[in-house]
């Protein structure tokens, strides 16, 4: 080769460079520094915003960690977020802004309806999409989903957790008998077909539904309803501050002797602090351990805040859910190889086997057959006033 050639060749070399392009590096990502750019789509001032603030505050949280710890492979990651306020079309195009002006490789989801909404679009753009939902749809045939993951025990998976607790406590004579309490929300209902089921193919008895709104102050008038058919639990599907809200109604309601039980978002601090004594005895299937349990992945954490002037004592279990669902999402972008794109963070994903938070949650694992990342859930319940764990690790399905 000639010196002009050698010349022309360089030259390339340099412009290739400048615009981002190279080789893998020692973490498994091309040379560029370019911030890296995901999305978050949050409920900050919507129903379900009494989880969700705390959510978001952990997934911020930890992508301030991450940056001032020189970031994920020597790049730092820029979160640009926003609130949806729980509403579909809000959601929705908040999506569109994300990924066609911000050009976001990966996206922190939120609920339900809007996580269902915007599937099709997560699919065909090949966007890897982390929702706080934990609905099973969304992860059930990852032929279908292949772009949605999941940190959390689904919800029909907790249900089942639940009701097997229930039944293998149970010391009646007679089958127990269960109702389900739910809003009419994509969230709301979604374990509700598969508690059921559960409850046929294990001789429960199901009583008639709790149906409420999402956001409802009194569900007196509800509870009312099913008094007659005396269930003896209710198993709930809220967030926390309606899962208070069901718990004070049920004592007014007169509902002494009716068992309450609640699937993870209404799980928490605030649930106790709102409901006082009306959840003395109550339920919950529990995906992210509470700052009370001390387990060692909560390390990090409790320095973080305390650092940045937060009591972690003081802080929501929901900040732990986001911290590590977060994490997560950045340990599969650490695992790239070549160029930072969705497809290739789903494929680093789905290398994820038995990911260990500390105890946080149970060990993760992805694969390309599977992105129902979470198996067991724990159960708690409230005595004295506190959350106290009462069953481990419990797992109601497989992969």
């Amino acid at each position: 080769m000639n010196r002009s050639g050698i010349s022309i060749l360089t030259a390339l070399a340099l412009i290739v460079a400048s615009c981002g392009g190279g080789t893998p590096s020692g973490g498994g990502t091309t040379t560029s520094k370019e911030p890296i750019k995901i999305g978050g789509i949050f409920d900050l001032t919507g129903a379900t915003s009494d989880v969700g603030v705390p959510y978001s505050d952990g997934i911020k949280g930890y992508v301030a960690f991450t940056n001032a710890n020189g970031g994920v492979n020597g790049r730092q990651i820029t979160l640009v977020s926003d609130d949806f306020s729980y509403q579909i079309p809000r959601a929705e195009e908040l999506y569109n802004r994300l990924t066609t002006q911000e050009n976001v490789v990966a996206i922190l989801g939120w609920g339900t309806g809007d996580t269902i909404a915007l599937t099709p679009k997560i699919t065909k753009e090949k966007l890897p999409f982390m929702s706080a939902s934990y609905s099973e749809d969304l992860v059930s045939d990852v032929t279908k989903t292949p772009y949605n993951f999941m940190i959390g025990v689904t919800y029909s998976d907790q249900a089942r957790v639940l009701l097997k607790y229930i039944k293998d406590n149970w010391k009646g004579s007679a089958p127990p008998k269960v109702s389900m309490s739910f809003s009419d929300s994509a969230f709301g209902k979604s374990p509700v077909a598969d508690a059921k089921a559960f409850m046929q193919q294990n001789g429960i008895m199901s009583t008639p539904d709790v149906v409420v709104a999402l956001n409802s102050l009194d569900m007196s008038p509800q509870l009312l309803a099913v008094k007659g058919s005396s269930p003896d639990f209710i198993i709930m599907n809220h967030t926390a501050a309606p899962t208070a809200v069901e718990a004070k109604s049920a004592k007014a309601a007169g509902l002494d002797n009716t068992g309450l039980a609640t699937i993870s978002w209404g799980f928490g601090e605030n649930t106790i602090a709102i409901a006082g004594s009306a959840a003395e005895g109550m339920l919950a299937t529990v995906v992210a351990a509470p700052f009370a349990e001390n387990v060692p992945g909560q390390q990090e954490i409790r320095d973080y805040l305390t650092k940045t002037g937060k009591d972690p004592a003081k802080t929501a279990v929901n900040y732990v859910q986001g911290w590590v669902t977060a994490k997560v999402l950045l340990e599969g972008i650490r695992r790239v190889k070549g160029e930072v794109t969705g497809e290739n963070i789903k494929a680093a994903l789905e290398t994820l086997k038995d990911y260990d938070t500390g105890g946080i949650t149970d060990k993760i694992t992805f694969s390309d057959k599977s992105h129902k990342g979470v198996l067991g859930a724990r159960i708690f319940q409230v005595k004295s006033g506190k959350w106290v764990q009462v069953a481990g690790l419990t797992a109601a399905s497989t992969r």
